[in-house]
């Protein structure tokens, strides 16, 4: 056999015979394993010394029978105990292989001094008493193995150390039997050896495959976790989302009704964002919103000792819980900073931006007894405030309370209003800005009900939407003002105004459509007036809506621009014929060059797009002359005349008709 060959294979004979060092997972799957085992390794050797001395104790000298098997036992309990003691130690990779390989060395005089010892006993018996001897080497060597398998170096020392001299020692002694028993063990021992290697080859597997099990489950988990993260997070923000923002107020309200504390939630909603995005873009927009959170969120983690909960809820909505038994002075607190920060300038790249922030607060258990309803509660607080102290907080109230319960009424008794005797209609003129004369009316809503009186329409319109019956009673309505129309001069036209539902209904406008063919009101004298809500609510929709208005022949404005949600790419897109700028603008347009340049830049865009502009809420000749050097093309407003009943309208033309007659101008139709 070549050198090379025989040094391969007895590097490979010594590897059999020390513990492996480049596995620690092995290694200390080996150590558990094993350290379960060794006490009962150390009691079958313990248990069957003692029987084996008790056998010689009358035939062999003291020292064979009592001093040498009490100290091989008090070893092997010492053994023993230490062991024990290991199963409760948290132990270092090092440390575990150190002990280990202590083992294996143990082995060696522990497994000599047994064979020795066993060797010197057995001259002093009979033949029964020298069998015992043969039994008891070869059950206690079997018993090693067994015990030892998680250790295969440790039990192939064992294997060697006894059954090779035990071979050899009852071969020499020439008798049969004996001899029979030395090869019946050393075959019995072989086939135990060979399962030890294949156990021993099958538990490696199994720790490899539970190592990969738990990498697998390990990454598993990791993934998890991600999803579950990303789940619960906004994207664009990084903040908790609207799916963690309800888990965290369900757990919260769950504490604070156990622990009978207050518990707050607050809806932040970033006022002035819309505008943002319309005219710096997208990526600006978002830009904002990230830095907004951001502020919110530092004033939230430093409000203490209150713990405030933060969210992005969806667009530039944020929601807020406070915990710690908030009370309202700290709920107003808090959205001072909150707001103070919100307000502070923004600079982007060339563009410097600025926002403020409305925010609603409700709290349990004064506003209400589940967390959906304390959720519902914030939401109106907010409403609120966004439509009357923008920019500011509003806590939700017993006035608060009233006013919904008073919605609740107006919807109820709106179910069973009688639309053609209970709502009235009135008519404000649109006014040529130049000659001054009327050119069509507004057709406005007035609802007396029988039991509340007279109801403003912003209180039964957005009633209406909410409980599905706008579109019902835009259809009543519209087919009287239709009949009131007809009987106006036929430059007159009539100016109605449809809501989201009424153009973004899944069946379209042709409800409409089949009132305007029924009424002989030519469709040339319509006008139609949409609001920018409208537009956004179905975009797709209301296109189709107003292409097939425009189509019959009417007219198609754009209701209370520059207050709304669309973008100038909406405007670009539709086919429209007058835009009506919003009556906040002209309020201060002499007195505030915001205003002024405003309304300038939006008679320059209908100029540029060819369809009319006209501003409501003119009231007085001030603002009439301003409006005019600005190019605006019709106005409505107090200053020529208030909504008026139908029955009123002829003497309102005559009295206009003598008033401009003596000026040469002319009607424009």
């Amino acid at each position: 056999m070549p050198v090379a060959d025989l040094k391969s294979h007895l590097a490979a004979a010594t590897r059999l015979f020390r513990v492996p060092a480049d596995n620690p997972d092995l290694t200390r799957a080996q150590f558990d394993a094993f350290s379960k085992q060794i006490p009962l390794l150390y009691f079958i050797l313990i248990s069957n010394t003692i029987a084996v001395a008790y056998t010689y104790v009358n035939v062999a000298p003291d020292w064979l029978t009592m001093i040498v098997p009490s100290a091989l036992a008090v070893l092997a309990g010492l053994r023993t105990f230490w062991w024990l003691r290991q199963r409760r130690c948290v132990r270092s990779d090092a440390d575990i292989l150190r002990n280990l390989r202590a083992t294996n060395w143990l082995t060696l005089p522990i497994g000599a001094g047994f064979t020795a010892w066993s060797f010197a006993l057995y001259p002093y018996g009979d033949p029964f008493a020298k069998s015992q001897v043969a039994f008891y080497m070869a059950v206690t060597v079997i018993g090693c193995i067994f015990t030892l398998m998680h250790l295969r170096s440790a039990a192939l020392i064992v294997t060697l150390i006894v059954d090779v001299p035990y071979v050899l020692f009852f071969f020499a002694t020439g008798e049969p039997t004996l001899k029979a028993i030395a090869v019946n063990n050393l075959l019995v021992s072989g086939a135990m050896v060979t399962v030890l290697f294949i156990y021993y080859r099958d538990f490696a597997d199994l720790v490899a495959s539970r190592k990969s099990l738990l990498a697998q489950q390990a990454a598993t988990q990791a993934l998890s976790d991600e999803n579950f993260r990303l789940a619960n997070l906004d994207t664009l923000t990084e903040l908790p989302n609207r799916r963690r923002f309800f888990a965290e107020l369900s757990s919260a309200f769950a504490d604070a009704e156990r622990r009978n504390v207050r518990v707050a939630v607050g809806i932040i909603d970033l006022d002035g964002f819309k505008p943002i995005n319309d005219n710096y873009g997208h990526s600006v927009g978002d830009r904002v919103l990230i830095e907004a959170g951001r502020r919110i969120r530092e004033v939230c983690e430093g409000f203490g000792p209150q713990r405030v909960e933060f969210a992005r809820l969806g667009g530039d909505e944020f929601g807020l819980i406070v915990c710690g038994d908030p009370d309202d002075a700290d709920l107003m607190r808090l959205g001072e900073r909150i707001g103070g920060q919100v307000k502070l300038p923004y600079q982007l790249d060339t563009a410097h931006t600025g926002l403020s922030c409305s925010i609603g607060f409700a709290s349990f258990p004064d506003s209400a007894a589940t967390s959906e309803a304390l959720y519902e509660c914030a939401d109106y607080s907010l409403y609120h405030a966004k439509r009357n102290l923008r920019g500011r907080t509003v806590i939700f109230s017993s006035e608060l309370e009233a006013e919904i319960r008073s919605r609740g009424v107006i919807e109820n008794l709106l179910r069973t209003a009688d639309f053609s005797t209970e709502m009235d209609l009135v008519f404000q003129p649109i006014v040529d800005a130049m000659s001054e004369y009327t050119a069509g009316f507004e057709v406005l809503a007035r609802w007396h009900s029988t039991r509340l009186g007279m109801v403003s329409p912003a209180d039964f319109i957005p009633a209406a939407e909410r409980i599905g019956l706008i579109r019902p009673l835009t259809q009543a309505l519209l087919v009287r003002a239709l009949a009131t129309a007809r009987t106006w001069p036929d430059h007159i036209r009539l100016s109605f105004n449809l809501s989201a539902h009424d153009v973004c209904a899944a069946e379209g406008i042709l409800p409409l459509i089949s009132i305007i063919e029924k009424s002989g009101m030519p469709p040339r004298r319509i006008d139609f007036e949409i609001t920018e809500t409208a537009v956004t609510f179905d975009f797709v929709r209301a296109q189709q809506s107003i292409a097939t208005l425009k189509a019959m022949g009417c007219g198609v404005s754009l209701d209370d621009f520059g207050t709304g949600y669309s973008s100038l790419s909406h405007v670009h897109r539709l086919p429209l014929d007058k835009i009506k700028i919003d009556r906040s603008f002209v309020s201060d347009i002499n007195d505030n060059p915001v205003s002024h340049k405003i309304i300038k830049s939006l008679t320059g865009l209908c100029d540029d797009m060819e369809i009319a502009c006209v501003v409501e809420g003119v009231e007085t000749r001030a603002q009439l002359d301003s409006l005019r050097r600005l190019g605006c093309d019709f106005i409505q407003g107090y200053y020529f005349a208030k909504p008026m009943p139908a029955d009123a309208i002829g003497d309102y033309l005559a009295k206009e008709s003598q008033r401009l007659e003596g000026t040469g101008a002319k009607v424009v139709a």
